[in-house]
């Protein structure tokens, strides 16, 4: 999978807007998911044929893409998107969104409007607003859709709004998650001066959001889009652009050359651009987690799909369903990790348990380190379990297929070793006088050649072991049939042949206890270090909530004290109410409970080596899933 976004030459359509309703686009969403990296969406709304898709082309540093019509007829129709690397934030994808033109008269559906609004709303993580002229009452009146996002934008699901009738309305907490907001005003062509005293263009977007005092319907609905815009959106930013060129040049403006634009515009152009690209942040949504690409993909579809179902698009709901699809996709990948790994490691068995298990380490940390990059709300540990159980699973099925390529292996090499010796048997060579002894050196020097070959596996002493008591009967006939030898020399000798098999099933113990014991040990390590990244996964996702939290914070401070100097007494202490409920939330935060993160993730860091502890006691026991045969043990065998 790619982690940068492949080559877009141009923009593809995200969202069609059809007889039928908004539709996303597969190949478009395809695209999306190919792509791993943070996400910083731009999304541009704004009357149709007011010049959107220019800006777009600039941010995309391109002279032409999104389309640009030379008519009064609307070029973008749904939503276009164009996905490029960042220019600034290494590792980031910079996502356009151009959206259809509001207003257009050959559409005539203000609902559907409403929806284009509302969901370059949800995906963007600044929203620029395109209108032409001046900011004056009547291009505010134009901006009527943002006092409609209250019915069309919901923030906690039905159940957990209801929980608590104290909560403040779900509209005072759209600042949390909404867009930075950027007004750029096109062909402005007045002196910015408010009584007579040149302004700034974010101090005349401010004057213009002013508002009016008085409880009149007339006051209230001017105030209205005023108080929504101060209250949604975290940041407000506007460029107020001049002439790009003359008249009559302007319906070819894609094909101009800077240096045939006008000086002026391209200076509020650039500064437009790199403002957009050094200050605007990462998609995040709620809870503070950033959107990828990939998950930006579900986003879309989440969102488009609510809409199209006749329900109202909630963002609680959104990430939840999200977090469903990112979650297991990362379970997929860190598996598939896993498991192509440990499927080139099985070309090579039998293996002994060092290599056998280092490598389930190593391949395990990565397939963790994958989730965990791809996961994210996975408060219960669900996800990470469910990782856990299916590694441990294939581990454990794995070791017993080298077991058993092991004791295939083992019993070929002693057959083929035992050949030699076989057809000495058959000859009668051991069994004249002095027969004892030559067997013991062939013997000696069979068993001598078997523990020379490195190609064994985990069962190497424990077949040997069994070779030799399988043997021990043929060596006791023959050394009785040695008339060579007197019957204290049999007796001594058979005490030998006794000693050796406990000495064998000593070594074989001994071995099985050690490679047992570095094989926890393994385990152990790996699985602190994965506790290790799931804690700092857990304080990760805690810092961006609490920066959510700051911001939101801080914008409401911002404009309770912008109201208490215009004489805004009461909406001040309005929201003296809801920046109290942010703090308290925020406390809320600091004291949660502290083991929590033990008591989920304690059981699934116990799992790998539960697993590999019965795999291997199990298998060693010849019991392992009810396979394999209890080992014959000689009468000697203590």
């Amino acid at each position: 999978m790619s982690n940068g976004p492949p080559p877009m030459p141009a923009p593809v359509c995200l969202i069609e807007n059809t007889d039928q309703g908004l539709q996303t686009v597969e190949s478009a969403l395809n695209l999306l998911r190919r792509i791993q990296q943070p996400v910083v969406v731009v999304a541009v709304v704004g009357l149709y044929r007011t010049g959107k898709s220019y800006l777009m082309n600039r941010l995309a540093q391109q002279q032409s893409g999104f389309a640009l019509g030379s008519t009064i007829e609307s070029k973008t129709k749904g939503i276009w998107m164009w996905c490029v690397p960042h220019p600034m934030k290494k590792g980031h994808t910079l996502v356009l969104l151009d959206t259809e033109g509001l207003g257009d008269v050959d559409k005539g559906d203000e609902k559907n409007d409403a929806w284009i609004f509302c969901l370059a709303v949800l995906l963007s993580s600044t929203l620029v607003y395109n209108s032409r002229g001046t900011i004056d009452n009547q291009a505010i009146e134009k901006l009527h859709y943002v006092t409609e996002l209250t019915d069309q934008i919901q923030v906690k699901s039905g159940g957990a709004s209801e929980q608590d009738d104290d909560e403040m309305p779900e509209e005072c907490e759209f600042v949390r998650f909404f867009p930075s907001f950027v007004w750029a005003v096109r062909d402005f062509t007045l002196e910015r001066k408010i009584d007579g005293r040149n302004v700034s263009e974010d101090e005349y977007l401010d004057f213009a959001l002013q508002l009016k005092k008085g409880l009149s319907p007339k006051v209230v609905t001017y105030n209205l889009p005023r108080q929504c815009i101060r209250n949604f959106f975290p940041t407000r930013k506007c460029f107020t652009f001049p002439f790009p060129t003359e008249a009559k040049n302007m319906t070819r403006l894609d094909s101009m050359a800077e240096a045939d634009l006008d000086p002026d515009f391209l200076k509020v152009a650039d500064r437009f651009c790199n403002y957009v690209f050094a200050e605007c942040r990462v998609k995040t949504v709620k809870g503070g987690h950033t959107v990828t690409c990939s998950r930006f993909s579900h986003l879309v579809k989440i969102y488009v799909d609510t809409i199209n179902s006749g329900k109202v698009p909630c963002l609680e709901n959104a990430v939840v369903a999200m977090a469903e699809i990112e979650n297991q996709s990362a379970v997929n990948e860190g598996f598939r990790l896993y498991e192509q790994g440990m499927e080139n490691l099985k070309k090579n068995f039998p293996v002994d348990l060092g290599p056998l298990s280092a490598e389930h380490q190593r391949l395990s940390t990565m397939a963790t380190q994958e989730f965990l990059k791809r996961s994210f709300k996975d408060t219960e540990g669900k996800y990470m379990a469910q990782l856990q159980e299916k590694v441990a699973k294939l581990y454990k099925q794995l070791v017993n297929e080298n077991l058993d390529a092991s004791e295939k292996q083992c019993r070929k090499l002693l057959s083929d070793l035992y050949a030699s010796m076989a057809a000495n048997i058959q000859q009668g060579n051991y069994s004249k006088p002095g027969g004892y002894e030559i067997y013991c050196r062939d013997r000696d020097a069979m068993v001598a050649k078997y523990r020379q070959h490195d190609k064994k596996g985990m069962k190497g002493e424990e077949m040997l072991e069994a070779f030799l008591q399988e043997k021990n009967a043929e060596a006791n006939a023959i050394l009785m049939g040695d008339e060579k030898l007197t019957e204290a020399d049999k007796q001594m000798a058979e005490a030998r042949e006794q000693a050796a098999v406990q000495e064998q099933q000593a070594k074989v113990a001994a071995q099985r206890q050690e490679d047992l014991q570095r094989a926890l040990e393994d385990e152990k390590r790996n699985q602190e270090e994965r506790l290790r990244r799931m804690e700092e996964k857990m304080e990760e996702e805690k810092r961006l909530q609490r920066e959510e939290l700051d911001r939101a914070l801080e914008s409401k401070l911002k404009e309770q004290q912008e109201m208490m100097e215009k004489g805004f007494r009461d909406k001040a202490e309005i929201m003296s109410q809801e920046i109290e409920q942010l703090r308290k939330e925020k406390e809320k935060q600091k004291e949660a409970e502290p083991g929590f993160f033990q008591k989920v993730f304690m059981p699934v860091a116990k799992l790998g080596a539960d697993v590999l502890s019965s795999v291997l006691q199990f298998k060693a026991m010849g019991k392992m899933f009810g396979k394999g045969k209890k080992q014959k043990v000689s009468a000697a065998q203590p």
